[in-house]
């Protein structure tokens, strides 16, 4: 099997690999050993501030001359709902009175902030190379103004609509990310999780949809996964739970304990930001969804969640934590991070020279 070189002439890249944005669960360390290991580092920048955000560039660059992929959601804020808000608190209160939080307290603030003026403004100023989005796309003048900052625009497609959608509008590849991938879905035409596909259906119907490269995500954490997608027409692929057990990610200790214990129960779930996204199941998942209707919208649940998170992790519990994980969390593999990238890519050739061969 040939492998194509349109994604890794696009970004400047030796390996077809992307480091996939994890927010909460990574910073820069984890982005600049992907990036040293020659594959695309990203940073998940929606929950940093623009001061935070230039820090880490600033970080990236000292330890490695690669691009860097700075990652953003692109969704609406929401309007607040007293009424919705509280149901919320109501369905959470006999959690609050287990672990004795006084459940009229005020709710904490969520920072996932949507792709702004301000976010674009660090964007024209460290001109990072590649810049990706979650959940659609921003309005069309902060596109072209990261495009003419000298930045690739990609984004997440989760059906085939989506991916035409968003070549329609600019972007330079397409993020085919299917319904194993771990953390939050992309949907954003819809919010019909009934639309939702998986990574080997949606990725050839994608491939053939738009001109643009493609890049496969959700279940690729092994060589296999690698040949898989490029086999269906990816031209390269962006990998994120596998890269959870290494030295660099930043999970909590309940989260690592699940990986390491090869942990397979995963769920869709809205409980824990308002949004649908995979991880491993927990007690309020369990009790309260995984989806339920009871849910703020996004990112308003996480809110009135933090005082239960914090309590637990505090016993070593991540009954109330966001603990984002593929369908495949199984296959991951406790290594650093540059050597899982090298490792990953000898596999995957190794893999295609043994099929060449048959």
């Amino acid at each position: 099997m040939s492998v194509k070189r349109r994604l890794t002439d696009l970004f400047h890249i030796e390996l077809p690999i992307l480091l996939a944005p994890m927010a909460g669960a990574m910073d820069v360390a984890l982005a600049i050993e992907v990036a040293k290991a020659g594959g695309l580092g990203s940073l998940p920048a929606a929950m940093l501030s623009a001061d935070q955000l230039r820090a880490q560039v600033a970080a990236f660059r000292a330890a490695v001359d690669a691009p860097i992929n700075l990652n953003f959601f692109a969704h609406t804020p929401p309007v607040p709902n007293n009424a919705r808000e509280h149901a919320w608190r109501e369905a959470l209160k006999p959690y609050y009175a287990a672990y004795g939080i006084d459940p009229n307290a005020p709710v904490p603030t969520s920072n996932r902030a949507p792709f702004d003026d301000a976010f674009c403004a660090v964007v024209e100023e460290v001109k990072p190379g590649v810049v990706s989005f979650h959940f659609g796309l921003p309005e069309p003048s902060l596109v072209e103004r990261g495009k003419a900052a000298g930045c690739t625009v990609i984004a997440s497609a989760t059906t085939v609509a989506e991916a035409r959608w968003l070549e329609e509008r600019g972007c330079d590849a397409i993020i085919a990310q299917g319904y194993e991938a771990g953390g939050h879905r992309g949907i954003f035409l819809t919010d019909d999780l009934a639309t939702q596909v998986g990574t080997f259906a949606l990725v050839p119907q994608v491939a053939d949809a738009v001109k643009v490269p493609v890049i496969a995500a959700g279940g690729i954490t092994d060589a296999r996964g690698i040949v898989a997608a490029l086999a269906l027409g990816a031209d390269g692929v962006q990998i994120g739970t596998a890269y959870l057990p290494s030295p660099e990610s930043k999970i909590l200790p309940p989260h690592r304990a699940l990986l390491k214990a090869k942990t397979e129960e995963t769920a869709v779930t809205n409980v824990m930001t308002g949004r649908p996204a995979r991880g491993f199941i927990n007690r309020v998942m369990r009790e309260l969804g995984p989806i339920s209707d009871l849910s703020p919208a996004f990112p308003l649940a996480g809110g009135a969640l933090a005082p239960l998170h914090a309590k637990a992790q505090a016993q070593g519990s991540g009954d109330f934590s966001s603990m984002w994980a593929g369908q495949a969390a199984a296959l991951a593999r406790e290594m650093p991070a540059a050597d899982l990238t090298r490792t990953l890519w000898s596999e995957a050739q190794a893999l295609m020279a043994r099929m060449a061969a048959r």
